[in-house]
C-alpha cells in the first residue's frame, strides 16, 4: 500500500522537485517531495478554494488547517503580509516543505506547528517548527482538510480547530469534494458546533464544495 500523505513521518524516499504554481495572481517556485498531499502538483480542491474565497482581511491570526507543501499557507501570506499565518500538519516532511516555501518565496510571516493524530498541536517539535500560543483564536482558517483519514478522525480534527475561530466574525473555508461527503458535512458541523455559527454552501465547481463556517459569538 503507498504511504499515506497524513503519515507523522514519512519513510518514502525524500526527493525534493520544483514546481512553478501561481498563487495569488503570482507565479512563483515551490519545492515539494514524496509521502506529501498532492506532491506532483497543485491540487484541484486546493486551486477551487484558492479561486473562491473572499480576500482575506489585512491582518490577523490565519490558519492553513491540514497544510501539506504549504500554498494556502503562502496565499494567505501573500494576501496579507500583516497577518500571522499558521500552518499545521500532522506530516513533519510537508512542514519542513512549507517553511522552506515560505523562505524561498519571502514570506516571514509563516509559522508551522506539528500536530498529533488528533489534530492537537504536538508537544515535541520538529527543528523547523515554532510552538503554537495556547489559546490562539483565529479570524480565517483556509483549508482542504484530510478527507481521506476517515470520517470519525476528520471531525476530530475539525471540531478541534473551528470553535478556535475569533467571536464576532472568525470565518472558515473548507474545500471538500462532493461525492467524499461535502453535503452531509454541512449539517453536521452546524450540529456539533451549535448557537453562535452559521454553516453554509458558499461555492460549487469542479466537483467540489467551498463551505464557509462564521462565528458570531
Amino acid at each position: 500500500m503507498a504511504e499515506q500523505y497524513f503519515s507523522a513521518e514519512p519513510t518514502s524516499k525524500d526527493v525534493r522537485r520544483t514546481l512553478n504554481v501561481t498563487l495569488q495572481g503570482r507565479e512563483v517556485p515551490v519545492e515539494t517531495s514524496n509521502g506529501v498531499f498532492s506532491g506532483s502538483r497543485l491540487d484541484l480542491g486546493t486551486s477551487v478554494l484558492l479561486r473562491e474565497v473572499p480576500e482575506p482581511p489585512s491582518s490577523g491570526a490565519f490558519l492553513d488547517l491540514g497544510c501539506g507543501w504549504g500554498p494556502v499557507a503562502l496565499s494567505l501570506a501573500f494576501a496579507a503580509p500583516a497577518a500571522d499565518v499558521w500552518a499545521v500538519d500532522v506530516n513533519e516532511r510537508a512542514l519542513e516543505l512549507t517553511v522552506e516555501n515560505a523562505k524561498r518565496n519571502g514570506c516571514g510571516n509563516v509559522h508551522a506547528t506539528r500536530t498529533d493524530e488528533s489534530g492537537v498541536p504536538a508537544a515535541a517539535q520538529p527543528a523547523v517548527c515554532e510552538t503554537m500560543p495556547d489559546g490562539l483564536l483565529f479570524d480565517v482558517i483556509w483549508s482542504n482538510p484530510p478527507i481521506r483519514i476517515g470520517k470519525e478522525a476528520l471531525h476530530t480534527l475539525l471540531m478541534a480547530w473551528l470553535p478556535r475561530l475569533k467571536p464576532d466574525g472568525g470565518v472558515a473555508y473548507l474545500v471538500v469534494q462532493k461525492n467524499l461527503g461535502a453535503d452531509s458535512l454541512v449539517p453536521w458541523l452546524a450540529g456539533e458546533l451549535g448557537e453562535g455559527y452559521e454553516v453554509s454552501k458558499y461555492h460549487s465547481a469542479k466537483g467540489y464544495r467551498v463551505i464557509e463556517v462564521v462565528r458570531n459569538n
